[in-house]
């Protein structure tokens, strides 16, 4: 498979663990935006309130989002996430701005695309990844515990919304993009029908990370799948990485991993795990040091599992930077299908 961008990201990957970045949310809330930051000039009347909504940044704060980026960056990021996790149509239908979720996905990926750029060097490259969130519905399960069968979306109308945000992040200049914090494999099916969809019709093959969420210690994301089962109904994206984020810290996630690691033999492993569970006293929100979240995914490279790694909630630049440090001292997880070989080749 040849890509139009993101090419050197394979060859880098055969050769030592790629860093991604952590938290934007958490380093937004550290900020402590009001919401008149959150509505800026352009949405100064807006009939609903705009705090938390993250994605309108790109249009309101774009110099904040643009900052956090470069922190990520000079923590030792090789790849920094759009800050586009909510940025569908559907999402933003919760904030009255619809209509405005293209625009904010262009936005934020013309940001990301200069804080990488300016970053980068030929001898270190920054790749930009095009983030496509869960969406706040699901297509399999039901938003009422009385009525099993009930749907507040469907496959076509997700379709729809995430072939809108990846056309958004194309525009803008993405390398690659990851579909992430997946908990409903019907709604991953959507977003990579839509990523295809769009490949063919623009003649650009850009690479795709797909990165699901274990919701607890069952093993299974929140639509039923086994990480096992979780894979093998996305197998056929054939993405350049397959991997676990947010919902759990390392410590937790790490069976889960190995898991992965073991039967996706044909793509590469990413992991970007929180930093450990929630604790509303710390700074963060969340338990875990930079060192001690470094020091888990360490054991993970020690053992093989990784080629990506980062970080998920409550992580920072520190955490970033700490990860980036001990993990270069490993070799990346090797894949072992030999079917796979003449697609490496290719890619190489």
């Amino acid at each position: 498979m040849t890509y139009t961008r993101g090419a050197r990201l394979p060859e880098i990957l055969q050769q030592r663990i790629v860093i991604i970045d952590g938290a934007m949310g958490t380093m937004l809330q550290a900020r402590k935006l009001t919401e008149s930051h959150y509505r800026g000039a352009r949405f100064a009347d807006h009939g609903t309130d705009l705090r938390g909504n993250g994605d309108v940044l790109n249009l309101t704060l774009p110099d904040v989002v643009r900052e956090i980026h470069a922190e990520y960056l000079a923590a030792g990021a090789d790849v920094i996430e759009t800050n586009t996790f909510g940025a569908t149509r559907i999402a933003q239908e919760d904030y009255g701005l619809a209509e405005h979720a293209r625009e904010m996905n262009v936005a934020a990926a013309r940001i990301a695309r200069q804080a990488a750029d300016a970053a980068s060097t030929p001898e270190w490259p920054r790749f930009v990844a095009g983030a496509l969130g869960p969406t706040p519905r699901t297509a399999s399960i039901s938003p009422d515990v009385n009525d099993p069968g009930a749907r507040n979306t469907d496959f076509d109308a997700l379709r729809a919304a995430y072939h809108e945000q990846a056309a958004g992040l194309l525009e803008g200049g993405v390398d690659l993009f990851l579909v992430e914090t997946i908990f409903d494999t019907l709604n991953a099916k959507a977003a990579i029908f839509a990523l295809d969809e769009l490949m063919e019709q623009t003649g650009e093959r850009l690479p795709v990370i797909i990165s699901g969420t274990v919701t607890d210690a069952s093993g299974r994301i929140l639509s039923g799948q086994t990480v096992q089962a979780f894979w093998h109904s996305v197998r056929h994206a054939r993405p350049i990485a397959v991997g676990l984020n947010c919902a759990l810290g390392a410590a937790l996630m790490r069976p889960y991993i190995e898991e992965l690691s073991k039967v996706a033999g044909d793509t590469w492993i990413s992991c970007y795990p929180n930093a450990g569970l929630p604790n509303p006293m710390s700074e963060t929100g969340f338990d875990e040091t930079p060192e001690v979240t470094a020091s888990l995914l360490e054991e993970f490279a020690r053992a093989g599992f990784l080629n990506i790694a980062g970080g998920c909630c409550g992580t920072t630049p520190r955490h970033i930077g700490e990860i980036a440090r001990r993990l270069g001292a490993y070799r990346p997880r090797s894949r072992r299908d030999p079917l796979f070989t003449p697609l490496l080749a290719a890619t190489a």
